[in-house]
């Protein structure tokens, strides 16, 4: 695998992923969850919240380094913050 030059951040970002679908997948067999509508007035369960918590703080972070707004560790707090807001409200 040195072709693609795994660094540490970029392996530690991997391994979260996975261990939130993992995490997610043991959720989803221990306690069934049925659907419920939200903010945007769509049903939605776990995984699809946690689909659009990941799809967003990939926006956070492209317009972070984009406008340099600062150290990027910001933007995870950024990100944190708006994950909370998506799992409690929509």
């Amino acid at each position: 695998m040195s072709w693609m030059a795994w660094t540490w951040p970029t392996a530690a970002f991997f391994a979260v992923i996975a261990l939130l679908l993992v995490t997610f997948s043991i959720l989803a067999i221990r306690f069934p969850e049925t659907p419920r509508r939200g903010i945007l007035r769509i049903e939605t369960t776990r995984g699809d919240r946690l689909f659009i918590t990941l799809l967003g703080s990939a926006f956070i972070n492209l317009i972070w380094l984009g406008l340099g707004l600062g150290p990027q560790y910001w933007a995870l707090v950024v990100c944190l913050v708006y994950a909370a807001a998506v799992f409690r409200f929509v």
